[in-house]
């Protein structure tokens, strides 16, 4: 289905205020702690929604530090209009969050993520993630049938191209902040051979019985359109929206935002109307 579109955690000890616009909550992914944000209705709800928001990779220009800074103020909004426990995250190496880039590493920071979620007493946890942290999204739901289901925007279909230059991948990840250790990765090959082992595209056929929203911008000039036509194409009913114009930071694009944001409520509605 194709359209296109114009329109319990611990706050950190000391060095962070908490404030409703950072990345100030703590959880844990194995043994490091992540950096978040936990957003919750401000008014009791019969049925509680929880949603894990993954931002994408760091670039030139947005480094490490800014990583998912925009994010909680999504999550309020969420919260807010429909009464969802929203938690966004900094996957390891990004932000305040401990650890260095690895892709399986991310992957385990999802479903890290969704444990936590969980542990909170939701009802129901769904995925939501932007660029990379989309297709971690897709593949996390795909081996976690917990997961109810996966919006994925401007995900990359595949992490070919980073396999077949491992070394020119390291160095961007030393140059953003991700990998901030001399002596990482212990080992090159295994560090690399991880990025061959996720597959987006394969995941969204095994999500095929759970609902996914694929949101791209016609205009994204780093992941092609056509990423998110053979994702949706896998699925087989993906709901699949197209933003004439937009480029790949669909983050900042209201229209992608408000394909989210309504996307998110019509599952609500539906899973009360299932729930009887």
């Amino acid at each position: 289905m194709t359209d296109r579109s114009d329109d319990r955690g611990r706050r950190p000890e000391v060095d962070a205020e908490p404030s409703s616009a950072t990345m100030d909550y703590i959880f844990e992914s194995g043994s490091l702690r992540l950096s978040g944000h936990l957003a919750e209705p401000s008014e009791p709800v019969p049925e509680v929604n929880g949603l894990v928001v993954c931002h994408g990779f760091p670039t030139r220009g947005r480094e490490s530090p800014q990583s998912g800074k925009s994010f909680p103020e999504l999550a309020e909004r969420i919260a807010a209009e429909l009464g969802w426990v929203v938690l966004t995250m900094n996957f390891r190496g990004c932000g305040r969050a401990e650890g260095q880039f690895s892709l399986s590493g991310w992957l385990d920071d999802v479903h890290a993520a969704v444990a936590h979620v969980e542990s909170l007493g939701v009802d129901g946890t769904w995925l939501a993630g932007f660029g990379t942290g989309g297709s971690l999204a897709l593949c996390e739901a795909a081996r976690n049938p917990s997961v109810c289901g996966v919006a994925a925007l401007a995900a990359p279909g595949d992490f070919d191209d980073w396999a077949r230059h491992p070394r020119r991948l390291l160095l961007h990840a030393r140059q953003v902040g991700v990998v901030t250790d001399p002596d990482f990765p212990p080992a090159l090959d295994k560090w690399a051979a991880e990025l061959k082992s996720v597959r987006p595209i394969e995941s969204a056929r095994r999500l095929s019985d759970r609902p996914l929203l694929v949101v791209h911008g016609d205009g994204d000039d780093l992941t092609p359109l056509s990423d998110a036509q053979a994702i949706a194409a896998a699925h087989g009913d993906a709901e699949l929206r197209v933003i004439n114009g937009a480029g790949h930071e669909l983050r900042h694009d209201p229209r992608a935002i408000a394909v989210l944001l309504g996307w998110l409520g019509r599952q609500q509605a539906e899973a009360s109307v299932a729930a009887g």
